[in-house]
């Protein structure tokens, strides 16, 4: 039994949730990949996997043995690209993750370039806004918007994003512009569910000291950034976004930034990786390259919405 490919195999199983996903996964006969776990339960003397006619599940011992063979292929995975010579000159694979919108506009073009300078590297850039766990799902590098956990991870800070209030011209010249957060209560608020309070928007203080929560009357509210903006355009009342989800209709007279002076802190734009002890070269490469651009492009960004 070559123990690492079976240890590949069930590793397949246990994330494709059967036999028969994991065998379209790996292009592999369905009789080879369940004579393999087979294989490995017999040298191993214990049950990995519970089996039933409709569903298939580790044991207890399955979900120890999965784990260490994660990081044993993990490990096997990296003395090969060591040997291959991934860390004495710039090439392989490596995958990124970005927020979808933010990742669209600001991340894929410093990445476009990166590939047309380091043609021996490959990228596979996944945009979503769900905070993806960088080893379990095998990212090498993850653009992080907003304050980041104590996980461990190395950060790279590439800039900061502000939380602006905003509102079309038409609307601001029916209602009037407000001069103060508490002059919200009176006006019509559209709220973005994923990055605001329901009831409250958070300020800081006139002088940058501390931050309030202040009441809104929220007259929509939506689940994207773009949907709010959308709505803010068509007149619906006053919303707040980070400020590159604004910037394009800032720049063209769509919205007008206000309450300016109340703005809390900005949201911090990190580019986040694991630690290693010797960083792979394309690893290095593609942080050396893509940093200064994202920062670049976010400080543009910022002067866009002043």
């Amino acid at each position: 039994m070559d123990r690492l490919d079976a240890m590949s195999v069930l590793v397949a199983v246990a994330e494709s949730g059967s036999f028969s996903a994991a065998s379209r996964k790996l292009s592999a006969p369905l009789p080879t990949v369940s004579r393999k776990v087979a294989e490995l339960e017999a040298h191993l003397n214990a049950r990995l996997l519970t089996r039933t006619t409709r569903r298939l599940s580790l044991t207890g011992a399955g979900e120890a043995y999965v784990v260490a063979c994660k990081r044993i292929l993990e490990q096997v995975a990296e003395a090969e690209r060591e040997a291959s010579g991934e860390y004495a000159a710039p090439r392989g694979d490596l995958v990124v993750t970005a927020p979808i919108v933010f990742g669209r506009l600001h991340v894929l073009p410093p990445v476009d370039e990166f590939l047309g300078a380091y043609q021996e590297i490959n990228v596979r850039l996944t945009l979503s806004d769900r905070n993806v766990h960088l080893v379990d799902d095998h990212i090498d590098v993850a653009v992080r918007i907003g304050p980041l956990a104590d996980s461990g991870l190395v950060a790279t800070r590439v800039g900061a994003l502000r939380r602006v209030i905003c509102a079309s011209p038409a609307y601001l010249a029916r209602v009037g512009v407000p001069r103060a957060p508490e002059d919200l209560s009176a006006l019509d608020c559209v709220n973005f569910s994923g990055f605001t309070s329901p009831a409250a928007w958070t300020f800081g203080a006139k002088d940058k000291h501390g931050e309030r929560a202040v009441p809104i009357r929220v007259r929509l509210a939506v689940n994207t950034a773009e949907a709010a903006v959308d709505a803010a355009i068509s007149g619906v009342g006053i919303t707040r976004v980070l400020s590159y989800q604004a910037a394009q209709a800032v720049a063209e007279g769509k919205l007008k930034i206000v309450l300016a002076a109340y703005e809390p802190e900005p949201v911090p734009i990190n580019l986040v990786y694991v630690g290693q002890n010797l960083l792979p070269l394309k690893m290095r490469a593609f942080l050396d390259f893509v940093a200064p651009r994202i920062r670049e492009r976010a400080a543009k960004v910022d002067a866009l919405v002043r």
